[in-house]
């Protein structure tokens, strides 16, 4: 590992500009650093969800995916340094497979809740993709990783059904959207 930080701040982003991994530095709203945020932002509201009751084979699967979110945010902060690959967007695939496998089949759209761990899958899930929607501004003006797009494509899925797994976990089931509902 490298350095290890001895002291928290460090005063050099008080003028708006923060460092990149190759130690220049950019103004903190760039695009670049809004993608970075928006990663970040999702991985911690990773963090709130695993604070949550889940089956041991969800939480392996999150914790995993909040490693390799923290290896994106390095990816994006080290441009042309590539780290999330096909191989981490095919595991995603093959654990939606699996846990989309145990759940009966969808017939009508359903609204985000249930459980309250349900819930918070749901709001992963929108931040997810509102960090997919940064990462593709960002690919309009620079190079963006490769496999970054499809990786979080895939895990706003995989969130999806696993807000399914979650509300079956706690003897729920999913919200279902009724159509009109409220009209009069």
């Amino acid at each position: 590992m490298g350095n290890r930080l001895t002291r928290i701040y460090t005063r050099t982003g008080d003028g708006g500009t923060t460092g990149l991994a190759d130690g220049s530095r950019v103004a903190k709203d760039t695009l670049r650093v809004e993608a970075m945020g928006a990663v970040d932002e999702l991985n911690s509201h990773l963090g709130v969800l695993l604070a949550e009751d889940m089956p041991d084979a969800v939480r392996a699967c999150l914790v995993d995916v909040q490693h390799e979110l923290f290896d994106l945010g390095g990816e994006l902060s080290l441009p042309g340094h590539p780290i999330i690959s096909a191989t981490h967007v095919t595991r995603l695939e093959t654990l939606l497979d699996d846990f989309n496998a145990k759940l009966p089949p969808l017939k009508d759209f359903i609204l985000p809740g249930g459980s309250r761990a349900a819930g918070l899958a749901h709001v992963v899930r929108a931040v997810c993709r509102r960090a997919e929607r940064r990462l593709i501004t960002l690919s309009r003006q620079e190079q963006v990783p490769a496999f970054a797009l499809q990786y979080l494509n895939r895990l706003s899925d995989l969130l999806f059904v696993l807000a399914r797994v979650l509300n079956r976990h706690t003897g729920g089931d999913d919200v279902l959207w009724q159509q009109g509902k409220n009209r009069k």
